[in-house]
């Protein structure tokens, strides 16, 4: 928004806008704030029009803009803008609006038409009508439901009196699987026999017709007049019409199920309910195996106008056009929108998965942007932190992750359960990656003061002692490491008592699977402080409320505890198969 002083309303509007617009900032995926906030700028000055002042017209503008860029698949905002743009400035004005909303949403059938209709009665020139109808065709003729788009074509064609262009047009829409197919062919059937057979058939078609009706004839001698021969060859053209109209309905019946589920057509910010997810998918599945490249892709773009925000589906069309060959450019322009316009940052896989592209195909500062991009925004996101370490390593070596990693532990705005997930992925890598399990034990033990209230850094360094190496002569010195960690996790750590469970459990499985022969009292031991009753267990005594060695739990405030518990896991260990019979509202999440 311009800096206003005003927004070109009276004062009491001006206010509401003012707090309209303070609303929409402090939460722009709020959809009803937004909606708000037109409404209130197109009732400006008790309804705008040319005649309205240059201030309350820029309101309006820029709001519109700013909603439409945010929301870009609302067609019927982007005609409400086209027709106020009509109505104040002019059919140029709102030609450019109309080019801007079917460049946002270019598969929208309404919109289309919408546009059509409004070059139709703004237009005297019919080769630049048609030129318009020829790029909606490009963009929306194949959708099941685009009769209205060609019935506005013909109709066009039909105050032209054009009946040849009628003609050509309804050989094309015969072809294609639709709501309304039998129609369009009971029309071309009819016109099909007056109309001369050059507007029917291409010449090299006519020319074998003419061949096959005399060659019928030859054996009994027969020589027709021109006027039988034309009333074979109409017939033959008709019985091809028919067998057009077959296989078009054939293919129709195919897709007649998957369309009839499809219950909402258009883009909400609503979910969608797991019903309508589950056909797209099998809709999905169904025209990739039929194998016509340009329907696959245009039944992949009306599912992304319906399914924009599940990021499931942005996945699923990138991986399907990267498998086709040379489409490099397609898979970037796919994650290009996927990540600038429809997925929150707040689901970072579709743009790490971008990330992995632009380093696969070369592009590696472009990658490493997407990484910094993710991390101005989601300061605390250790799978991108992890990633962007991970692209350093592979491109520039061992110490230029271990700078990523050491840049976000010297951060400020990084949580410190954050840096304790970081911290640990250090230590892992110089374990994993250089070899050396002493400077990755050193890695934990020197941080072990910073970050003892963290649940991961004590599973971590578990999971890491147990990985080490070891045999019967080593096997006392491995063992009391371990214990060591389970002593520190005791009486260092502020976590929740259940969470110190489940933390010493990988010491009782330890001393099952691996001790010696007096495991079994260390065992029993560690089993009632565990598990005992609270007069004997301090874990147990806490978790009922009670003090752990004298001093009161609950320590950490529970959103702290939350954070300090937390699990971390990356994009692919979330993964799961969508459940089939899943019921209800589907999240985007």
């Amino acid at each position: 928004m311009g800096d206003f002083s005003n927004y070109g309303g009276s004062d009491e509007e001006n206010a509401e806008i003012k707090r309209l617009n303070a609303e929409v900032d402090a939460d722009t995926d709020n959809f009803e704030n937004w909606e708000k906030l037109v409404r209130a700028c197109e009732g400006l000055e008790g309804g705008l029009n040319r005649n309205s002042s240059p201030q309350a017209l820029a309101t309006l503008r820029a709001t519109y803009d700013r909603f439409l860029l945010k929301f870009p698949l609302l067609f019927g905002y982007w005609k409400k803008y086209a027709d106020l743009e009509f109505n104040i400035s002019g059919p140029e004005s709102a030609e450019m609006v109309y080019e801007r909303g079917c460049a946002s949403i270019t598969n929208s059938v309404d919109l289309w038409t919408e546009y059509c209709s409004f070059k139709m009665e703004t237009t005297h020139t019919p080769h630049l009508v048609r030129e318009l109808f020829e790029r909606g065709a490009t963009h929306v003729g194949l959708d099941f439901l685009a009769h209205p788009f060609w019935d506005k074509y013909l109709e066009y064609e039909e105050r032209q009196e054009a009946q040849d262009k009628i003609v050509a047009i309804l050989n094309r829409v015969i072809r294609i699987p639709m709501h309304q197919y039998a129609r369009y062919f009971e029309r071309l059937r009819t016109l099909a026999q007056t109309r001369p057979l050059l507007e029917l058939v291409s010449a090299d078609a006519l020319a074998r017709y003419r061949g096959e009706v005399e060659a019928e004839n030859a054996p009994y001698g027969i020589q027709k007049s021109e006027p039988e021969i034309e009333r074979d060859i109409r017939a033959k053209i008709d019985a091809q019409l028919y067998t057009v109209f077959q296989q078009t309905q054939a293919e129709t019946t195919k897709r007649w199920t998957f369309e009839s589920e499809i219950k909402r057509p258009y883009f909400h910010v609503t979910e969608l309910e797991h019903a309508q997810l589950a056909n797209w998918r099998k809709y999905l599945d169904f025209e990739e195996s039929e194998g016509n490249f340009n329907r696959i892709v245009f039944l992949y773009e009306r599912c992304l106008v319906t399914c924009a925000l599940y990021d499931e589906f942005w996945f699923r069309y990138a991986r399907w056009m990267s498998a086709q060959e040379g489409k490099e450019e397609e898979v970037r322009n796919i994650y290009l929108r996927a990540t600038t316009l429809y997925v929150p940052v707040s689901r970072p896989g579709i743009r790490l998965q971008y990330a992995y592209f632009e380093e696969m195909s070369g592009r590696v500062d472009v990658a490493r942007d997407i990484h910094a991009a993710i991390l101005n925004k989601l300061p605390d996101c250790v799978e991108a932190i992890v990633s962007w370490a991970n692209l350093q390593r592979r491109q520039s070596g061992l110490d230029a992750a271990i700078d990523v990693y050491k840049a976000q532990i010297d951060s400020p705005t990084v949580d410190i359960f954050t840096k304790a997930a970081v911290v640990t992925e250090w230590a892992y890598l110089l374990w994993k990656v250089k070899g050396s399990s002493e400077e990755a034990r050193a890695c934990f033990s020197k941080n072990v003061q910073w970050y003892s209230d963290s649940r991961h850094f004590w599973q971590k360094w578990l999971e890491f002692e147990l990985g080490q190496p070891t045999n019967a002569e080593l096997e006392d010195q491995h063992g009391a490491r371990i214990k060591d960690i389970i002593q520190m996790i005791r009486s260092k750590s502020r976590l929740s008592p259940a969470v110190k469970q489940e933390l010493c459990q990988v010491y009782l499985n330890y001393l099952q699977d691996r001790g010696g022969k007096k495991a079994m009292k260390e065992f029993l031991a560690l089993d009632r402080e565990l598990y005992g009753p609270q007069s004997i267990s301090v874990i147990t005594k806490a978790k009922l409320g009670g003090k752990e060695n004298g001093v009161a739990m609950g320590e950490l405030d529970e959103p702290t505890r939350q954070k300090a518990e937390t699990r971390f896991y990356s994009f692919y260990q979330l993964h799961m198969d969508p459940d089939p019979n899943a019921q209800g509202p589907a999240s985007f999440n």
